[in-house]
């Protein structure tokens, strides 16, 4: 007899006593609900294992996102990113209700929402790259945005305006610190950092390593001939991701150097299959 897998509970929104209605019949639950999506209005929110502060953080949501909630309690939200379907915990503080919809993105690796269009007002909430605004209005250098605010008009790309080479938004990210998983511009992981960057340029991308090597681009074959390696090739070991940026070099957030960093491939190698093994997939995204 063949048991089928549960789905992913990491992009499946499940327990023994409430899941997702449209997973009826895939999972066995004591209820089915459908969610609420409310609006992500802190600059930055980590996405729980467990309703507690104390609890691991497996990813974090940004200013405008949309997180979908299925259970209310004790302060806190059960549901999903509407990005990328990851589950887990979020405080309600950090949620609203009203949403708005998004027509512009941060566009620079970080910027803030001023109270008055004048850089020398003190800053009342600092955002990271792809955080999510909408402009209501100009004044000067400044767009004014919905539920108040000013941000420098040359920090925002407009919805679906991209980047050509998310490569490069990763080398601007070079020295960013480690953390684990951190997917704004203060703190990213490996995966973090991957999925961010390809969001620039209009990829989507799921959230961890594994999930990016089943899902991105196409294997190189095996064996692997290292000398035919690209810019923008995505490079994987067990639990981690680097992109080359040329035929030799990696860029990639690591624990070694807790930040974004560059190094030689030969190197990076050497010391990952110690701890992670051998590199298990090359993958190149398609030409754009």
């Amino acid at each position: 007899m063949t048991v089928n897998a549960r789905p992913d509970h990491r992009i499946n929104l499940y327990r023994d006593d409430i899941a997702a209605a449209h997973l009826r019949g895939e999972v066995e639950a004591q209820r089915y609900v459908d969610g609420e999506d409310m609006q992500v209005q802190s600059p930055v929110t980590p996405v729980l294992r467990a309703p507690q502060s104390s609890a691991p953080m497996e990813t974090q949501l940004l200013f405008g996102e949309i997180f979908r909630v299925y259970e209310e309690k004790d302060g806190w939200a059960f549901g999903q990113s509407a990005l990328d379907d990851y589950v887990g915990y979020v405080e309600i503080t950090a949620l609203a209700p009203r949403l708005y919809r998004a027509t512009h993105t941060v566009a620079a690796l970080r910027t803030f929402i001023f109270p008055k269009p004048d850089l020398k007002t003190r800053p009342a909430k600092p955002l990271g790259l792809n955080a999510k605004v909408r402009v209501t209005g100009a004044n000067g250098d400044y767009s004014e945005i919905e539920r108040g605010g000013f941000i420098f008009t040359a920090h925002l790309a407009p919805v679906g305006v991209h980047v050509r080479d998310f490569v490069s938004v990763a080398e601007e990210l070079r020295g960013t610190p480690y953390l684990w998983g951190g997917r704004d511009s203060l703190g990213l992981d490996c995966s973090g950092l991957v999925q961010s960057t390809l969001e620039r340029a209009g990829i989507s991308s799921l959230r961890d390593t594994d999930m990016q090597e089943a899902t991105l681009g196409e294997a190189l074959p095996e064996p692997i001939d290292f000398t035919t390696l690209k810019r923008g090739d995505l490079v994987f070991w067990k639990g981690h991701v680097g992109v080359m940026i040329d035929s030799e070099h990696l860029i990639h957030a690591n624990a070694f150097h807790m930040r974004v960093e560059v190094e030689r491939l030969d190197i990076a190698m050497a010391r990952i299959s110690r701890s992670a093994g051998h590199i298990t997939s090359i993958k190149r995204l398609p030409k754009r």
